[in-house]
């Protein structure tokens, strides 16, 4: 069956849908002393209702295409939620981006304080591990431990958390940063989780290692192609259509993709990598159409 923008547009809401159940079975519920309680609201406020689920379905689809039972791939996609909403709760806060818009409603350390932000992304950091610890998401020890090995590589110093160390230290710096210097701190900030994520859902599907390469560089490709849409919205998009603030990128001295290459330009470079994307997976055929469609997705979005 030919994909088509329809139904990759259904594919994704169902796997959102798949992913938001998945996330409210492991998440605990709201119970106990009155800060334990007031804990776990913030971390569900934080991870559920909302959002693309594009990490959780680019695990899912790539367990898919390596035929795992779905509920594994969407514990797979549950973590990668987990993790991703711990890194938003944290970046939102004063002391780093300072939002207080995330998704359209108040971030985290503005529902509540800044000492339950901490704690409820600290908390959501330790939940994905344990997801992918569990024995429930696949039998073999030795796939739960490679799980959360790529995990802990794609979000740790030399990868997401590096990222956002780089981030950080370039709005105080006296000159711009260098091209590859912003390829290198997006791809760690940002890519690292997207590429993990459809990474991981080929390794619970027992994909081989060959077939593992090819999808992890097609999820580097759609990654550096997201980080693009987003410095293309942070310029060209409204409060209503991103949820968050835009602009902010400028305002505060950070180099981008748009300011490299142009708005044209970096239009241009999404396109492709799209192109790049898609090329990756062609030994897979018809198959791995909706990650092909995804790759597309991400450069048309408006959010």
């Amino acid at each position: 069956m030919q994909t088509t923008e329809a139904s990759f547009a259904e594919t994704l809401s169902e796997a959102a849908a798949d992913a938001e159940r998945m996330l409210d079975a492991c998440l605990p519920k709201p119970q106990g002393a009155p800060g334990e309680a007031e804990l776990i609201e913030a971390m569900r406020y934080a991870v559920m209702g909302g959002g693309k689920r594009l990490r959780a379905f680019l695990a899912m689809e790539t367990a898919r295409l390596f035929d795992a039972p779905p509920a594994r791939g969407a514990r797979v996609g549950a973590a990668m939620e987990c993790l991703h909403a711990y890194s938003l709760v944290h970046d939102d806060m004063p002391c780093m981006d300072d939002d207080d818009l995330r998704r359209g409603k108040p971030t985290v350390h503005k529902a509540w304080n800044e000492a339950t932000a901490v704690l409820a992304g600290d908390a959501l950091q330790t939940v994905a591990f344990e997801i992918l610890a569990d024995p429930a998401t696949h039998p073999d020890g030795d796939v739960r431990a490679r799980l959360c090995l790529r995990l802990a590589q794609a979000s740790g110093h030399a990868g997401m958390v590096g990222g956002q160390a780089i981030d950080l230290a370039a709005e105080s710096a006296a000159e711009p940063m260098a091209p590859e210097t912003v390829r290198k701190l997006q791809q760690m900030k940002t890519g690292a989780l997207i590429e993990v994520s459809a990474e991981a859902g080929a390794i619970v599907g027992g994909a081989s290692h060959d077939e593992i390469g090819r999808i992890r560089a097609y999820a580097r490709a759609l990654g550096e192609a997201f980080q693009i849409a987003d410095d293309l919205l942070d310029v060209t998009g409204t409060v209503e259509e991103v949820g968050k603030a835009v602009g902010k990128d400028a305002g505060a001295g950070k180099a981008t993709f748009v300011d490299i290459l142009g708005i044209d330009g970096a239009r241009a470079r999404a396109d492709e990598l799209v192109s790049t994307a898609a090329a990756e997976l062609s030994p897979f055929g018809a198959r791995a159409g909706m990650l092909i469609a995804a790759a597309r997705f991400v450069v048309d979005r408006r959010s």
